[in-house]
Formats: structure tokens, sequence, C-alpha cells
């Protein structure tokens, strides 16, 4: 059984295709620019760009099952060509944020919401994978961290359940490996709920930096990510923020259902990374 990997310069992509590899499973990598990719040796690399069809049926070739990132632009074309090679099974990286009454048109949710309607709609097997905040988003915070900076934030109550992306993978492993989980949704989160502040001072504790946080206006924080974080983008963050400040994330029981045991929490990952968040 080949798997195909989409989107293997992610984190949560590489470390599924290296779990996949490490346990014997046939797997074939995939990224847009797969010279690019720095994975371990003996797993065959393929180019398969979500926005440019013509890169599919070589990457689908022989494949049985795929991993595949939520890109809604040629999401139907995609499909096709899976079923042309013969795939029987699609993992799909969705998002909790689907999970929303609005998900249809909500900007973070929508491309996630198209691409499940499209699965749910063709004849494969569709497992959804739908984690919500990934732990790694703290990277964003890096660069206040090592230049000793306060951490700029327009709701520092918001609370989320912040998953390891190492935890997403390992579900997705089991996702594709076990036949009895597949075909239904699940809804990934960490073991606790946590807001924004309280996950800055765990970094600040694990890295030994004295990070503080501060609080600013939706206008200051748009205007300093507006150069990286397209408009529609930022105010659909700043929407959820405001929604969840003060209010506990919900905590499900699916990532230990998957893995086998309890999710990672987001002090073990602090640690973990912890030299990202220190000045070198």
């Amino acid at each position: 059984m080949l798997t195909l990997v989409t989107g293997c310069r992610g984190r949560v992509g590489s470390a599924l295709a290296s779990l996949l590899h490490s346990g014997g499973h046939a797997v074939r990598a995939a990224s847009r620019n797969p010279a690019q990719l720095s994975l371990p040796a003996g797993i065959p690399l393929v180019a398969c760009d979500l926005g440019d069809p013509t890169t599919f049926a070589t990457a689908l070739e022989g494949v049985d099952s795929v991993f595949l990132y939520a890109e809604p632009s040629h999401i139907d074309d995609f499909l096709t060509a899976a079923q042309a090679a013969g795939v029987g099974h699609i993992v799909l990286l969705s998002s909790s944020s689907v999970l929303a009454p609005d998900a249809a048109t909500n900007p973070i949710a929508a491309s996630h919401h198209a691409v499940e309607a499209a699965l749910i709609a063709s004849p494969l097997t569709a497992t959804l994978l739908r984690p919500g905040a990934f732990a790694g988003n703290a990277y964003q915070w890096s660069s206040a961290f090592r230049g000793g900076r306060s951490v700029d934030l327009p709701y520092p109550r918001s609370r989320t359940s912040p998953i390891d992306e190492t935890d997403i993978a390992e579900a997705a492993l089991a996702v594709l490996t076990d036949t009895r989980l597949q075909g239904a949704g699940y809804h990934l989160t960490g073991p606790e709920s946590l807001s924004i502040a309280e996950q800055v001072e765990l970094l600040a504790a694990a890295s030994g930096s004295p990070v503080t946080v501060n609080a600013v206006s939706r206008d200051d924080w748009k205007d300093s990510v507006f150069p990286f974080v397209p408009a529609e983008i930022a105010e659909g963050l700043l929407d959820y923020w405001a929604a969840t400040d003060g209010s506990p994330a919900e905590v499900t029981g699916d990532t230990e259902k998957l893995t086998g045991r309890p999710a990672r929490t987001f002090a073990a990952w602090a640690a973990e990374h912890a030299a990202a968040f220190r000045d070198a």
C-alpha cells in the first residue's frame, strides 16, 4: 500500500512521511519543489503542486492512499486524477474551524470546508482530521523573544487547546494504517485549554527569556501583520480571538483515541523548541 504525502515542506507532512518510512510503510513524499525537501534517505520524492493539475497524474501513479492538504483551487481535478489512479482513501488535513456555523463563508474555514465538501461528495473513502491551533503557531513570537521585546496581542485572554504537530502526524499515521479508523472525522486538540498569554508565559519559562505580553488594539495588530497576513484572514483571526476571549477552548479525546496516548502538552512543546526562542 503506497501513500502519497502532499505538503512535505510542512511540519505535519514531513513528520508523517518520516513516520511511514520508519514504520516500513511505502511512502512517496510530494512538494511543489521536491528538491528542497529534507527527509530521511530512501523516501522517494515527487513534484505535486496542488495548484497545478498537470502535476497530479505522475504524483498519483500507483498510489493507494493520500494525505492531502486543503487546497481548494483544483480539488475536483485532483479527485478525478486520484480516482483514475486507483486511489481508495484520502486523509485530509482540515481544520476545526469547519465546525463553526459559518464555515462556508468564514475566511479561516472556507478553504477547508470546500475541500471537505468535495471529498464527501466523491466516491473515495475520506477521513477528516480537524486540528485546532498548532503549537508551532508560537514561532510567530520567536523574533520578539530573541529581540527581548514584548509580544503584542490583541486578545491575550483568548483561549485555544494547542496541538503538537507531531501528534497530528501520528494521528494521520493511525488512520492511514488502520482501516477501522477510516471514513470518519476527528477533532484533534491538545490536552488543555490555554490563553495566548499563558502560552507566552510557558515559552518564557522554557527559554529563560523574560518576555511579557503587551495588549494592543485590533487596528494596531492588523497594521503590524499587514505585510504578511491578508486583510480578510487577519479580520477572521481577530473575530475568532474576540469570540474566544476568556472562554475555555474545547478539549477532545480524539488525539488520544487515534495515537493511543495522551496528547503532548504545550509546556512539553515549549521545552523541546526553546532554542528557537532564545537570543543566540
